[in-house]
């Protein structure tokens, strides 16, 4: 029971980090488009572009990988184990009220944005942030209901729908790049609101494609307030605690966001500071917001495809031994689950390090995105490569205490660590300017991994500290042979200019430092590379 419990764990572990794997893929594809398209300070648009995108993104993961599920899942997972029936009412009842309190906030910031574009005395550059956002408010609805239902068929076990839904919203929104935008030309504001209607579109599509999967399943729309008040009020109970404890990430990004608006000027300019008389240079250009766009989506690379995705799976699962009282089991497999995580997102850390400049250059460094911009980038990429390895862990730990019921730990942790990344950045903004924020936040995550895992296992559940110590033993010693090839790699690589050069100084080094790694880690009796393949067999550590 238990190797087939793992077989099926580690099954849904490689379907969906497939799917996270396209659908990062896409995303990476859609991000180089948008770089070309708009460029990183070119008359501010893609800087409102990622001020505005923010907000969905923000509720995709607060919703979507993140409180609704942490909230919504473990209620929903032991109400199918007792009656079908009473948790179709369950995900009826629940579905209509998340559209009607979305509906309202939307509708509320839709009158917001109208506001300060009508009878506020923003500037051009607010004025785009606010209409762009308008536009977009929707899609952050669409994107909760999808989680919904996504976090439903989750609790039935079923993954590849929810996983493949991002893969078609990338696909979508590359076809908007490509032949929506471009009939808008050469206004780059006029661009921006379409690509931003193309997204609210595919928003509807990607629910879509939930709702075939569920009805298959035996769901039928069942809205019974009397009958599913109760546990519904048990998602409630639990909802306002997750907030803040699941977000303290996107809380982080978002102080990210918010500073380099606020500290960013054109080049140059000067800003009074009255306690000291005087006049400084802004610590930031413009183009910063969109420097910490693009930097969070290279590190949310590995993220979503390693952390994201192992604890989508893996919570479920925790779920149901929770419901059971069975915390051996729990911090067994969230031990398993870290040191997946850890085998991949440490190495991956250290080469977005290694390959920041090279990697900016292939990726974005065309059409409208110039050779400084590119550089600014590596720097915001280098700054957040610094905490990949926590951003991929946290997730899971903090899915850990939530499967116990314990929500008071994460969210006093969190709210020491929101303080201590405003400090950071503040500290770190001026001497960095926009890397401050990067290297920040990194810090922050790192802190709040390594606090969250000491006290899961001083009070909740104690982890098998020998095996997560082998393994970070035989990848931090991987990885340090990885590092010398990747080094060396790029040493000798084709300094030659163009498109050929830019990926052969991407693809040596990485084919060179993934080759390293496999065979030291290998060597030293690694076993989580077999783990990921579905090849192992041995005993269970």
């Amino acid at each position: 029971m238990v190797v087939s419990s793992r077989r099926q764990l580690l099954t849904g572990v490689r379907m969906v980090g497939a799917l996270t794997l396209a659908s990062r893929v896409l995303g990476m594809l859609r991000d180089m488009a948008m770089a070309a398209l708009f460029g990183l300070a070119g008359g501010g648009v893609m800087d409102a572009l990622a001020i505005a995108l923010w907000v969905p993104n923000f509720f995709r993961r607060l919703f979507g990988e993140g409180t609704l599920a942490a909230s919504y899942l473990p209620v929903l997972t032991e109400t199918l184990q007792r009656d079908r029936k009473t948790a179709w009412k369950l995900v009826s009842v629940s579905f209509v009220w998340l559209a009607l309190v979305l509906a309202v906030l939307v509708l509320a910031g839709e009158a917001l944005c109208v506001a300060v574009m009508a009878y506020g005395n923003a500037s051009p550059r607010g004025s785009l942030v606010a209409g762009l956002m308008a536009t977009l408010l929707p899609y952050a609805v669409l994107v909760c209901l999808t989680a919904h239902v996504a976090a439903t068929l989750h609790a039935l076990s079923h993954f590849a729908a929810p996983a493949l839904a991002p893969v078609v919203l990338n696909i979508l929104w590359l076809a908007a790049i490509g032949f929506v935008a471009p009939g808008f030309a050469p206004d780059k504001r006029a661009q921006a609101y379409a690509l931003a209607a193309c997204i609210v579109a595919a928003g509807l599509v990607q629910l879509g494609m939930q709702i075939p999967p569920l009805w298959r399943r035996g769901f039928r729309f069942d809205y019974d307030w009397r009958r599913g008040r109760e546990t519904f009020l048990r998602v409630i109970h639990r909802l306002g605690p997750m907030l803040f404890g699941l977000t303290v990430t996107q809380l982080n990004t978002l102080a990210d966001v918010l500073l380099a608006w606020g500290f960013s000027a054109p080049r140059g300019a000067t800003v009074w500071l009255p306690w000291s008389g005087t006049r400084v240079a802004y610590p930031m250009e413009l183009g910063a917001p969109a420097a910490v766009y693009y930097g969070e989506r290279l590190y949310q690379f590995p993220v979503g495809i390693l952390g994201i995705a192992v604890a989508t799976v893996i919570f479920p699962a925790l779920s149901r031994h929770a419901a059971r009282g069975d915390s051996r089991r729990i911090a067994r497999d969230l031990s398993l689950g870290l040191r997946l995580v850890l085998f991949l997102s440490v190495p991956a850390s250290v080469g977005l390090l290694l390959l920041a400049d090279p990697l900016a250059r292939l990726l974005f460094e065309h059409g409208e995105f110039t050779p400084r911009d590119t550089s600014r980038t590596a720097r915001m990429i280098s700054g957040y490569a610094i905490g990949v390895w926590a951003f991929c862990a946290l997730p899971m730990l903090i899915r850990g205490f939530y499967a116990l019921g314990e929500w008071r730990t994460p969210v006093r942790v969190g709210m020491g660590i929101v303080g201590l990344n405003l400090i950071l950045s503040g500290l770190l903004m001026w001497p960095l300017a926009a890397n401050g924020l990067a290297v920040s936040t990194s810090l922050a995550a790192c802190a709040h991994a390594m606090v969250l895992a000491w006290m899961f296992s001083r009070g909740a559940a104690r982890l098998p500290w020998r095996g997560l110590s082998r393994t970070l033993r035989q990848t931090a010693m991987a990885t340090a042979a990885m590092s010398a090839a990747c080094f060396a790699t790029q040493q000798v690589a084709p300094q030659s200019p163009g498109l050929p050069g830019d990926v052969w100084r991407v693809l040596l080094p990485l084919a060179a430092a993934t080759l390293a790694y496999w065979v030291v880690h290998r060597a030293l009796g690694g076993r989580e590379g077999y783990l990921w393949a579905g090849r192992y067999r041995g005993r269970r550590r």
